[in-house]
């Protein structure tokens, strides 16, 4: 690529956003959507209940923006422990900026479609599809009236884009929109996956369910040797938005079947991760590290999470077990297991609650197999934001992560940590 070519490259987020701000005055009202701004908080599933009438196709074009400074140290028992190598050192300053263009479109009443594209990425510096589905919400494109009993309470998505598992994925960071995110990082054992699905949801005085189902896979390929296939689901309650207490809680299933060579429910993000160069040393690098991936073939998992809001005060949990479906050659269940667990409160206040502060715990413990070493990886975040407006937030946070028995990969993991501030400035409109 010529020095020209790579030039216009690095202008291409700045060209999108300046693009985007322009269309931002003239942004759209569109159905059963989830705003990409503060007014987005806590919003998950996106609702019933609709108050925009259909008055033709319209287009949202939106973005996120996202910078981050990194102020981390690390550190590992190294050679003395039997380690091949140290951790590299790390030097405090900014990340790559990470930036999205989002395109939301109204073609009907009720029929939407949604297309995230990663401008910049730790993964992928280069411009690059993150996926996108349809969202079917009124069928009345079909026919006036077709099967409007069913969907007065249905949503139906298709597409290749992230799955409906668990809570945890309205909340964390996908690569720039961090809008949602009241921390930098997202969840150790991160639940977040972009494969092929179908998949209905059912929402009524507050009962919510949902049921899918995909092939498991994040790069499709029509040959033999890998033929999945992954159920998932959600059953739960939540009392809405506007009720004085807020309550929600869901519990999710994900069930991927042996024929499945490898499974990507805990390493579908090709964003990378927030973090930049944890765990690494002269032999090892990685654009994901600190997140873990069990490396299941196939697995079975359950995830819980428990939500409530107080006023200003809301609290959020996870409750999740991963289980090995793996078989030897004989047969025989290879067993291994993990489980996370992690609680965050946040405290938000302010005349529109523009400024919070907040904690999260988050464990990850279990074995790989049967035969395998125990492993825990524990971390605290602890922080606070600012909405300076409802499209920028700042946000500042401490966090630290320790590393016990066979944490990472046994050689640069041998009693990891890491700890230090991260400092990030978001845009999302």
């Amino acid at each position: 690529m010529n020095t020209l070519t790579k030039q216009i490259r690095s202008y291409l987020p700045l060209i999108a956003f300046f693009i985007g701000g322009m269309a931002y005055a003239q942004q759209p009202s569109l159905q059963y959507f989830r705003t990409n701004d503060k007014d987005g908080l806590n919003v998950f599933e996106t609702p019933k209940e609709n108050d925009v009438e259909f008055e033709g196709m319209k287009m949202w074009v939106g973005g996120d923006f996202a910078m981050v400074f990194q102020g981390l140290s690390q550190s590992n028992d190294g050679v003395a422990a039997g380690a091949p190598e140290e951790l590299n050192e790390l030097s405090s300053n900014f990340n790559l900026p990470a930036a999205n263009l989002n395109l939301d479109i109204q073609f009907q009443e009720g029929l939407r479609l949604h297309l995230r594209t990663y401008l910049s990425s730790q993964h992928h510096t280069e411009t690059y599809v993150k996926g996108g589905y349809l969202q079917i919400d009124n069928l009345d494109f079909i026919k006036t009236g077709f099967l409007s009993g069913l969907m007065e309470v249905a949503t139906l998505r298709f597409g290749m884009d992230e799955i409906n598992y668990g809570d945890t994925h309205f909340r964390r960071s996908d690569n720039a929109r961090s809008i949602y995110n009241p921390f930098v990082g997202n969840y150790i054992m991160d639940a977040f996956t972009t494969e092929p699905f179908a998949e209905i949801t059912i929402q009524k005085s507050g009962i919510i369910g949902v049921l899918g189902m995909t092939n498991g896979r994040l790069n499709q390929v029509p040959t033999p040797g890998d033929d999945g296939r992954v159920i998932y689901g959600k059953i739960g309650y939540d009392n809405g938005r506007d009720a004085d207490v807020r309550f929600r809680i869901t519990g999710s299933f994900y069930n991927s079947s042996k024929e499945s060579t490898r499974d990507y429910l805990f390493n579908g993000d090709r964003a990378g991760s927030r973090f930049y160069k944890l765990l690494t040393s002269a032999s090892v690098d990685s654009d994901f590290t600190p997140r873990f991936n069990p490396n299941f073939a196939s697995n079975t998992s359950f995830q819980i999470n428990p939500f409530v809001k107080v006023g200003g005060l809301e609290v959020f949990g996870i409750v999740e077990r991963s289980s090995n479906n793996t078989e030897d050659e004989s047969g025989n269940s290879i067993g291994g297991s993990f489980t996370q667990l992690s609680g965050e409160a946040i405290y938000r206040f302010g005349s529109t609650e523009n400024f919070y502060l907040g904690g999260r715990y988050n464990s990850v413990s279990g074995d790989k197999s049967d035969a395998a070493e125990t492993s825990k990886l524990s971390r605290i975040d602890i922080g606070g934001g600012w909405f300076m407006t409802k499209n920028i937030l700042t946000k500042v946070q401490y966090m630290k992560q320790t590393y016990s028995g066979d944490g990472w990969n046994g050689s640069v993991g041998q009693g990891a940590e890491f700890d230090g501030v991260m400092i990030e400035a978001v845009i999302a409109f």
